[in-house]
C-alpha cells in the first residue's frame, strides 16, 4: 500500500509515518522504481501499534522499548508491565494535579459569582487570586 493509503487505514497523517521512519520507529519503506513507499500489512500494523502508544501517552523512548520488546523472544514481560506501571503511575499522578487546578479553578469562579460578577472587567477577584492580591477570609 501507499503512504497515503497507509496512513488512512492506521489513522495518522502522511508526514507523521515520514516522522516515524525519520527516527526509527519504522523500518525504512521499500521503493517502487519510481520513488513511491510501498508498506506491507506488517508495517500497517506496526504503525497502529505505535499511534496505540501514543494515544496512550507513551514517549517516543518508551515506544521504542515496546516495539523492541514486542519482537522479542528473549526479555520478560515483565518490563513491559513495569513501563505500562510506570506510565499509569505518571497519569495517576497527573490526574491528581487536574484534580487539584480544577478545585482551585472552580473557586475562582464562585468567588467571582459571589463578588464580583457583572462589575468591570479589571476589578474581578480573580485576577486578585492569580496575582496573589486577594486578602481576607475567602482567598484560595
Amino acid at each position: 500500500m501507499t503512504i497515503g493509503a497507509l496512513a488512512k487505514a492506521a489513522g495518522l497523517t502522511t508526514p507523521t509515518i515520514r516522522y516515524y521512519e525519520e527516527i526509527g520507529l519504522m523500518p525504512a519503506a521499500r521503493r517502487t522504481e519510481g520513488g513511491q513507499r510501498h508498506y506491507s500489512k506488517g508495517d500497517l500494523e506496526r504503525v497502529t501499534f505505535i499511534k496505540q502508544c501514543r494515544d496512550f501517552g507513551f514517549s517516543i523512548d518508551r515506544v521504542k522499548v515496546l516495539l523492541d520488546l514486542s519482537v522479542s523472544k528473549d526479555r520478560d514481560c515483565v518490563e513491559t508491565r513495569d513501563i505500562a506501571q510506570a506510565h499509569l503511575d505518571e497519569v495517576q499522578a497527573k490526574l491528581r494535579e487536574l484534580k487539584a487546578l480544577e478545585l482551585r479553578l472552580k473557586g475562582f469562579v464562585q468567588r467571582c459569582n459571589t463578588a464580583c460578577a457583572g462589575g468591570p472587567g479589571e476589578e474581578c477577584v480573580i485576577f486578585e487570586d492569580l496575582s496573589g492580591r486577594a486578602t481576607g477570609c475567602c482567598t484560595l
